[in-house]
């Protein structure tokens, strides 16, 4: 069985300076494939939080190592998978902080998780520390059984 998916690869140094460049990428594939300007934003933030984490935490001390980003496209969504290889972490205990009281505790910074599982339909993470950690996040074309507008104008 055949599938039609469009794949792209980005690898680049795990450097902030490179963001940008990691914004464009995403960005132009998200738009050629049909989002809406609002939904762009909001891949385009997620993948900025994903890798912000891996320059910040994965690579913290070390020398700085390369971001792989893969983008899978298919007709029903955009699958964008983020892997470092890094220290790694322990996914439940970050999956466990409660939101409203870490912000009640005022603490500064530290949502990327949480504000990536906001903007994006589906967030996953695998980690094996010292190995490898994957960010997989999923934006599905479809909203609430009907395509976006600019997906549907495109069918029209």
């Amino acid at each position: 069985m055949t599938t039609n998916k469009a794949r792209y690869h980005l690898k680049i140094p795990g450097e902030t300076d490179n963001l940008e460049i990691i914004r464009l990428f995403v960005s132009s594939i998200a738009a050629k494939a049909g989002f809406n300007a609002d939904d762009i934003s909001k891949i385009e933030l997620a993948v900025d939080e994903a890798c912000a984490n891996v320059i910040k935490h994965a690579y913290a001390k070390e020398t700085k190592g390369p971001i792989d980003i893969a983008i899978e496209l298919d007709y029903q969504k955009l699958v964008i998978m983020i892997t470092d290889h890094g220290r790694g972490f322990d996914v439940s205990q970050i999956l466990q902080k409660d939101v409203k009281e870490y912000l009640a505790e005022l603490h500064v910074g530290g949502l990327g998780i949480y504000l990536m599982k906001a903007l994006m339909d589906e967030v996953e993470f695998d980690s094996q520390p010292g190995v490898k950690t994957q960010v997989r996040m999923v934006k599905y074309f479809l909203k609430n059984g009907k395509l976006q507008k600019n997906r549907a104008n495109e069918r029209h």
